[in-house]
């Protein structure tokens, strides 16, 4: 349906639009509070004066909408399909996938307390995300000094005859011996919970009460670890700024601009007292407003979030969003939550703080980033000319075979863009044509199965069967490494002249000398021991390399948890199938619990029981 006929048949009903450019790709993502007004507004003469509508529009071929009950559920709709698609001309919480968050296992009669990268709704509670991960490991060694809490991994403490050596250091309080009852342990986690969210008071009040009652009852030696507690967790209250002469729970928020980015930085104030911040970093097109940067941070930040404060301070924010925003936030969080934009006062100066604090951060990073390109610049450069290449290899891409005595073969493919890792770009390869241990021919294989792909997907994007997007080996490198010496080198150099591609340059990196080896030369070349070129090679090398081990390491066990899952009763095919699926490694089948593993299709408590009590007698 050509634009025009479909923009006469969109509803006057909110929802989330998408625009999509000629090759289908998710350009932009907008919700509505009436599809049929702000989707035509873009294509008015005035909507086009503006720089950022008229660069969005010119790429727009298409548009797809969905339509929604509220503006509120087109708000989290937004959201979802902006962290699905991540467009080019939307505000983008960078990496907020890999965000560290200090995951509490409420949910467990021993809860843990440790680092997670996953959010799940699986009843714990999670503190973050963190943006720097050195803070958040800071936070779980601070929480261990204060809090003795358990630190190994099993869901439910595995009794093993005496408690290990946190015990004795008043580490841990000893759950895998019966030393401490369920109902103790949890008011320890309590005041960890506490602490996370800035109570730091009531935990002082609590551990007071408990001390006195302790002494009271002749317990000296128990009151005297809860004063050592006490005066710890004091220290640190005494050390946290008093910011508000409130007791709110505060998040304040504001920005600094820089080159297609901005930074935006958050206090997090509670009861008064801030006991944190953290900056993110954020993808903006310079055309963006601020308030619209904040606006869509807020979407994206607080929807991931775990805890939500009564009151919410921004520098900006739209105006025409702030009761939805507000309205979406106070379900979130379950009451009233308060978003304002503070013109004077206490708060005015709170947001100020907090904006000078993200311009200094933001300094930094590209200091320090301007700094890092400009080695990498360097380490390019020296590589190129001590391997006689014309150009600077931007992509660079390493393969490493890995097997075990021919058993389980696979190979991995590395990229690197600029000097730097380029995950999305990672393949990985099983093996399928060769038996035993033949590196030469596993790297043939491989090379050919590369390189044959490149040239069909060039074909199928230029006949238009398929979207770059699509496509996986489509991108040439500029230069490939091979792990190996003389024999993988050759190997591939053959093959890639086979395919077409003998202009690439390739060369072989051995392991024990760090030597590169050059197609039919007989001299190696050898790279200053301290140089950022033989630095950059390296890390290509080890990353290729743990990446075909971790692949091999991952079939091996999934192997060997299929042999084993053979043995128990009661597992067929089926079952065994569904199990290897669901846990993919003997540790964590090891691990599960015996409603965690009736919880997969298939299985039920007979079965579970089967695998549960098969394991522990295998460690047994």
């Amino acid at each position: 349906m050509p634009l025009k006929e479909k923009l006469s048949h969109l509803p006057d009903k909110p929802g989330v639009y998408m625009f999509k450019d000629k090759n289908h790709n998710v350009i932009y993502v907008g919700k509505a509070v009436s599809l049929k007004n702000r989707v035509r507004s873009y294509f008015t003469k005035e909507a086009k004066k503006v720089p950022k509508v008229r660069a969005m529009t010119e790429r727009m071929a298409d548009f797809d909408y969905m339509v929604t009950d509220s503006e509120v559920e087109a708000l989290i709709l937004e959201s979802n399909l902006i962290k699905e698609y991540r467009p080019r001309y939307n505000v983008l919480l960078r990496d907020d996938k890999s965000y560290p968050f200090l995951k509490v296992t409420v949910n467990e009669d021993y809860p843990r307390v440790f680092i997670t990268r996953r959010l799940l709704k699986d009843g714990a509670r999670y503190f973050g995300p963190y943006t720097r991960v050195g803070a958040v490991h800071d936070t779980l060694r601070l929480l261990k000094k204060l809090f003795p809490f358990r630190s190994c991994r099993q869901k439910t403490p595995v009794n093993r005859g005496r408690p290990c050596l946190n015990y004795y250091i008043n580490r841990c309080p000893g759950p895998c011996c019966d030393l401490i009852s369920k109902e103790d342990y949890h008011k320890i986690i309590n005041h960890v919970i506490m602490f996370l969210e800035g109570r730091q008071e009531e935990v002082i009040k609590d551990l007071e009460s408990r001390m006195e009652k302790a002494a009271e009852s002749l317990e000296f030696e128990k009151a005297a670890e809860l004063r050592d507690q006490l005066q710890a967790v004091r220290e640190i209250a005494e050390k946290q700024k008093v910011l508000s002469s409130g007791q709110e729970d505060q998040d304040v928020l504001a920005m600094a601009r820089g080159d297609q980015k901005a930074c935006v930085m958050v206090f997090f104030i509670r009861s008064g007292k801030l006991i944190g911040r953290d900056h993110f970093m954020l993808g903006a097109d310079e055309y963006l407003e601020r308030a619209e940067i904040l606006t869509s941070f807020i979407k994206q930040h607080y929807y991931q979030s775990e805890f939500i404060p009564k009151q919410i301070l921004a520098e900006d924010l739209l105006e025409e969003e702030k009761e939805t925003l507000a309205h979406w936030l106070s379900d979130s969080r379950g009451s009233k939550v308060y978003l304002q934009v503070p013109r004077r006062g206490e708060k005015k100066k709170l947001v100020d703080m907090a904006g000078k604090n993200a311009l200094l951060a933001l300094q930094e990073e590209e200091n320090s980033k301007n700094t890092s390109r400009e080695n990498l610049d360097s380490a390019l450069e020296e590589l190129a000319a001590a391997l006689g290449i014309e150009e600077i290899p931007r992509r660079m891409e390493c393969y490493d075979i890995s097997n075990i005595q021919g058993t389980n073969a696979v190979a991995s493919m590395v990229v690197f863009e600029d000097g730097k890792p380029d995950k999305n770009e990672y393949r990985k390869f099983k093996i399928k044509t060769v038996e035993g241990p033949d590196d030469f021919a596993s790297m043939r294989e491989v090379i050919g199965r590369r390189f044959s792909r490149a040239s069909e997907e060039l074909d199928l994007i230029n006949s238009g069967q398929l979207s770059m997007k699509e496509a996986k080996f489509y991108r040439l490198p500029d230069m490939v490494l091979i792990d190996g010496g003389k024999g993988q080198l050759s190997a591939a150099a053959l093959v890639m002249r086979e395919k077409g591609y003998g202009d690439i340059p390739v060369f072989g990196l051995a392991k024990e000398e760090e030597l590169i080896f050059i197609p039919e030369s007989p001299e190696p070349v050898y790279l200053e021991r301290m140089s950022g070129a033989l630095h950059m090679v390296q890390r290509l090398r080890d990353e290729a390399h743990r990446f075909a081990v971790t692949y091999h390491r991952r079939i091996r066990d999934k192997k060997t948890l299929r042999s084993l899952l053979d043995e128990v009763d009661g597992i067929g095919p089926g079952r065994r199938k569904a199990l290897i699926e669901a846990f993919g490694s003997i540790e964590k089948v090891k691990n599960a619990s015996v409603d965690e593993l009736a919880g997969v299709a298939g299985m039920n408590n007979k079965a579970a029981e089967a695998v549960y009590n098969f394991f522990r007698r295998s460690q047994g």
